[in-house]
């Protein structure tokens, strides 16, 4: 009844309740040009059955029947029902993260078991849960090496992720922490020698991405090597977590900060995803967020409890790491739940389809246009350029119900017309030839205009 209105009997009896004897003596008070004195404009009430079929009718409009090939750090991977069912009960389903041990023994260990995963997966000692998304824990991981080296300035890697630069220049510019970048070579990598010039005696950090925002694997121990002969923490990011299949883990990194969205976080709007930031355990008392911690009790029975939460609500202001997020304890259980699910096994034969995938589709895209940074190692996405600009063929895409790459012009202007394709487990063979068939029709289109203005000429 509670989606109900009121009845006429209901209004009366409040109104005498309240000792008025009309709506307008309610709202005499408000003066009368302010007063609306007619029916609200709103179409007639509908029956449920119609506003369910509204609603299905809409969510056909959503494209859930589409193919993408939309990437950069957000992917499409299939997410097992059993998450959905799982994180949906009244013990997990909460507005914010009950850690306390006395009545949130089963939180608490979601929380223990998804750090000890994390951990594991990256080669790390330890792992928190409690970031809001990847941009904003490569930020965090920044200011982390700032407070742990007591240097100020951090060197940035230009093929990180641009809306992650954006997101860390943004905390930068507030927290003083000024930010070089160091440009990509034609592999698409990080540009080795420029890096070395980069660093100086104040550099806190080297931030890179890998795979990178190219698709690209950084050669992270070199990069490691150069940054610690100068004193700096390296940071690695990690946009597309199912790399970790098959990508060896950068453990020569002093901090990783990882987007796990891939593992069974849906694709919505820009979140709520879920950050991680990774350590060595040294590093632990600068780390932000609050980790989880094992115990026993007084009889011996194994129990969690919040072993470290480095925020105001717990520790000195002044020593507080506290950052934007609150209760991601239930994204994380969705990650939890997928690498539960799927297992060292299964996220490896995960990571193998995508790479097949993404090799079959850079393969079949380079016989009629461009793939950039060709000779490098990637994972799920590759980088294309064409002689028309993306955003028209994405439009033809879309008559075939796929959603194209992102044209990249916006953040590397000098690509010109590049385009950045991502291939998952969920992209069909099928799809990827119409994909490409499309592309060599535009090429061919293009070159047919050229060869046209060459005979007016």
């Amino acid at each position: 009844m509670r989606y109900l209105p009121k009845s006429p009997a209901d209004r009366e009896a409040m109104l005498k309740a309240i000792g008025v004897r009309s709506i307008d003596d309610l709202f005499s008070p408000i003066p009368g040009e302010y007063r609306l004195t007619r029916d609200l404009k709103v179409p007639r009430q509908m029956a449920e059955s119609e506003i369910v079929d509204w609603f299905k009718q809409r969510s056909k409009e959503n494209g859930d029947d589409y193919t993408s090939f939309l990437g950069a750090g957000a992917y499409f991977h299939y997410r097992p029902v059993v998450i959905d069912a799982l994180v949906q009960r009244g013990e997990f389903l909460t507005a914010y993260t009950p850690y306390q041990a006395e009545f949130a023994q089963g939180t608490l260990q979601a929380i223990f078991e998804f750090q000890t995963m994390i951990s594991e997966l990256t080669g790390m000692d330890l792992a928190n849960a409690s970031m809001y998304d990847g941009s904003t824990g490569a930020a965090e991981a920044v200011m982390m090496a700032v407070r742990i080296t007591g240097k100020s300035g951090a060197v940035i890697a230009r093929n990180v992720h641009p809306e992650y630069r954006e997101v860390l220049g943004t905390y930068a510019t507030h927290q003083g922490i000024p930010l070089a970048t160091v440009a990509y070579t034609e592999s698409g990598r990080l540009n080795l020698k420029d890096l070395e010039k980069a660093l100086g005696d104040d550099t806190a950090c080297v931030l890179i991405q890998s795979p990178n925002f190219f698709g690209t694997v950084e050669d992270v121990e070199a990069i490691a090597e150069i940054a610690h002969k100068r004193g700096a923490l390296l940071i690695v990011s990690i946009a597309e977590a199912v790399s970790l299949g098959i990508v060896e883990p950068p453990r020569v990194a002093d901090i990783i900060a990882m987007e796990a969205q891939s593992f069974g976080v849906p694709v919505g709007f820009g979140g709520p995803y879920c950050g991680v930031i990774a350590t060595k355990e040294k590093f632990v008392r600068q780390m932000p967020g609050r980790l989880a911690g094992q115990t026993v009790d007084k009889k011996g029975k194994r129990g969690f409890v919040l072993t470290l939460a480095t925020r105001e609500q717990h520790i000195r202001r002044e020593k507080a790491t506290s950052n934007i997020c609150t209760n991601q304890a239930l994204v994380a259980l969705m990650v939890n739940i997928f690498m539960t699910v799927y297992g060292k096994v299964g996220l490896r034969e995960l990571a193998k389809q995508n790479l097949a995938k993404t090799a079959y589709a850079a393969d079949q895209f380079g016989k009629n246009a461009k793939v950039l940074f060709a000779g490098a190692p990637r994972f799920n996405e590759f980088v294309v350029q064409t002689s028309e600009e993306p955003s028209a063929i994405n439009s033809r895409l879309l008559g075939h119900k796929i959603i194209g790459g992102l044209p990249l012009k916006k953040f590397y202007p000098e690509l010109g017309n590049a385009a950045l394709w991502c291939c998952t487990e969920l992209t069909t063979r099928s799809m990827i030839d119409t994909a490409v068939g499309l592309v060599a029709e535009s090429e061919r289109s293009v070159g047919s205009m050229k060869e046209a203005e060459e005979v007016t000429l």
